[in-house]
């Protein structure tokens, strides 16, 4: 039983959006739509959202754009649709803060399974961040960086860092099993909630954005190294 959560729809065709939001409302969410982008920060502020559907292409901003603003002032988790295929389009859709990622033409019990997994681990993170981590200290401290769990904040030399819902359930779980070795699609069941419909280029995009903001350089990584052939882990020699 879902809590009537607002789902925001940003596409500048009626046809895809009416659609989709007939599907999902059938659902039990609650769906709005915006066609543009000054009518999508409209919405944004009026309703305040809990998932945001957004696609690429819109009479009076890109897509990407509008992702990125959205992501400067607001946690809420963004689903990007896209005609575009490219790789280019999901690295740089993911990397200025989206969630998810899915191309045209779509799915739509594809679609409403990845905005019900989304939420999922948003509002299980939200309500209760600990109850998802094992028994160990609230706060981790490695060189330069401090975790802190309950708070669900992350510091660098005192400062704290921004980070997005889903980077900081990324660095939470690489850091709670440190020295274990993870598959990228280890990581997108247990961060992201499914491996069937996931793309495993997500993973890559999420641990360059965490090197970038955590390490002195990110080429050469302090705390999440690659383990060539098999995944990544989170490792700090003192």
């Amino acid at each position: 039983m879902n809590l009537r959560r607002k789902i925001l729809i940003i596409e500048d065709d009626q046809d895809i959006s009416r659609i989709i939001k007939d599907y999902i409302e059938k659902n039990g969410y609650e769906v709005y739509i915006a066609n543009d982008g000054n009518e999508a920060w409209q919405s944004i502020e009026s309703l305040k959202p809990d998932f945001i559907i957004l696609d690429i292409m819109l009479p009076d901003i890109d897509g990407i754009d509008l992702c990125r603003q959205i992501r400067e002032k607001n946690n809420v988790p963004i689903l990007i649709l896209s005609a575009r295929g490219s790789d280019t389009d999901k690295v740089l859709g993911l990397g200025f803060g989206a969630d998810d990622y899915m191309t045209k033409p779509f799915s739509l019990s594809e679609l409403l399974a990845r905005v019900k997994s989304n939420l999922r681990r948003v509002e299980s993170m939200i309500n209760n961040p600990v109850a998802m981590l094992p028994e160990l200290e609230d706060v981790l401290r490695f060189g330069k960086i401090t975790i802190d769990r309950k708070g669900y904040k992350v510091m660098k030399e005192g400062r704290e860092i921004s980070l997005s819902v889903k980077e900081l359930e990324l660095l939470f779980y690489l850091s709670k099993h440190k020295n274990q070795v993870f598959s990228k699609i280890q990581l997108l069941d247990a961060v992201w909630g499914y491996t069937s419909y996931g793309d495993e280029s997500t993973i890559t995009v999420y641990i360059r954005r965490l090197r970038e903001k955590l390490e002195e350089d990110p080429s050469y990584p302090t705390y999440i190294k690659t383990v060539w052939g098999i995944g990544y882990k989170f490792s700090y020699d003192e």
